[in-house]
């Protein structure tokens, strides 16, 4: 199987920011990104009562910070913990926010340095493309990027007291968002939370107000067509077909990029040697969580009902765990034949074929021959447990979709 050392998950960034704060030297900013509700505002309160006495946590996005002097008094507060000589961490949440966070933040960075105060600064948000930029442009040498992604199965588990089969079905029919856990028996509230909780924060705040989006009825659009069409490849020609507001394929292409730093959705694009080729092949969309599928009042598919609709939410849902953890995901087709994914991980390239229900050796000619075609990467079957002989008795490795979403 694929070997999957991911180092984006709740536990294992709250173990490297423990390490990075008691550090002496360099004692860079700690820049923490990731989707909403993932639990970075909880992780960095963790940290505030751990620091009790020495640190100082402060929100962006709170009503206040648009006042005045906001920041410079929160700068003050930090300063003066840290004369004692002892060291003090400022938690700053949801920075985006600050009208040009990041010289601000190179600014005070730089000062502190210079009168040789101890403090720590860890900084959240979620926005990649915001946070990643305005890092890159201002702090250069000043900073390390932590993300803190989707939450998978195995985290999943223990929060909601499960078995990891049962967390890594409900990762299929409810996504890994850990706040809506307490919402999955009752479905009225659990798509409301994930509707008025996840995605009108992402699109109505994060991206139409922090990005210059001309057309902001298209974008939403084109993440209603991502939600309703999980795992399918759409030509941008077809995708523009489906909206109801008309817009160049160009502006499309890149309300698909935004919805990706906004870890929505993964335009995938063609396994190709050629960077040509493979931009300019129709994306596969994969939502990022398949909690984000309800959008549009999409509903959790039965497999005995709709097992074909049942299959692409499996897939998504493998398929996002492999982005979500970090590992280049491309998709192969070349009609008639056509294979789920192309993950790499590890200087390796594995091909991915996802089957749900009862499935044939003639079912898997696609994987086959891809695997012809590309030697180098290894195939591999997923199934329902249980089903693994069939690709076995094919010559193919297999596990269960269910294995592989622990």
């Amino acid at each position: 199987m694929i070997e999957k050392r991911n180092k984006n998950t709740f536990q294992s960034i709250r173990a490297i920011l423990k390490v990075r704060i008691n550090e002496t030297s360099p004692a860079l900013i700690q820049l923490l990104v990731g989707p909403r509700q993932v639990g970075k505002t909880t992780l960095l309160l963790e940290i505030a009562t751990e620091w009790e006495g020495r640190s100082l946590y402060a929100s962006a996005d709170s009503p206040e910070a648009a006042l005045p002097n906001w920041r410079e008094g929160i700068w003050r507060r930090i300063e003066a913990m840290a004369h004692s000589g002892n060291p003090a961490v400022l938690l700053l949440d949801e920075v985006q926010y600050l009208p040009d966070w990041s010289l601000w933040l190179k600014s005070k960075f730089d000062e502190s340095r210079r009168l040789g105060l101890p403090i720590r600064i860890v900084a959240s948000g979620s926005s990649s493309l915001q946070l990643g930029t305005g890092a890159r442009e201002s702090m250069a040498g000043r900073f390390e990027k932590l993300t803190l992604s989707h939450w998978g199965a195995g985290d999943l588990a223990k929060i909601a007291g499960i078995s990891a089969q049962e967390a890594a079905r409900r990762l299929v029919t409810h996504g890994g968002y850990p706040g809506a856990v307490v919402f999955w028996n009752d479905p009225a509230r659990w798509e409301a939370y994930v509707r008025d909780a996840i995605i009108e924060p992402a699109i109505g705040r994060d991206l139409l107000h922090l990005e210059k989006v001309r057309k902001p009825a298209l974008l939403r659009q084109v993440f209603a067509v991502a939600a309703a069409y999980p795992a399918e490849i759409l030509s941008l020609e077809k995708i523009a077909g489906m909206l109801a507001e008309k817009g160049a394929l160009e502006t499309i292409s890149h309300y698909l990029d935004l919805l990706n730093e906004a870890f929505l959705v993964a335009p995938l694009q063609k396994f190709s040697n050629s960077e040509i080729r493979r931009r300019r092949s129709s994306p596969k969309l994969i939502v990022r969580n398949n909690a984000l599928l309800v959008a549009g009042g999409n509903k959790i598919p039965d497999p005995k009902v709709d097992p074909d609709r049942w299959g692409y939410w499996v897939e998504n849902a493998c398929l996002a765990r492999a982005i979500n953890d970090g590992l280049g995901v491309h998709f192969w087709r070349e009609e008639p034949w056509e294979v789920d994914g192309v993950v790499a991980s590890g200087g390796e390239h594995y091909l991915l074929e996802v089957k749900t229900g009862r499935y044939s050796a003639e079912d898997l000619r696609g994987l086959g021959h891809t695997a012809q075609k590309f030697p180098e990467c290894r195939p591999i079957v997923l199934c329902d447990p249980g089903c693994e002989r069939v690709a076995e008795a094919a010559g193919f490795e297999a596990s269960s979709w269910v294995d592989f979403l622990q």
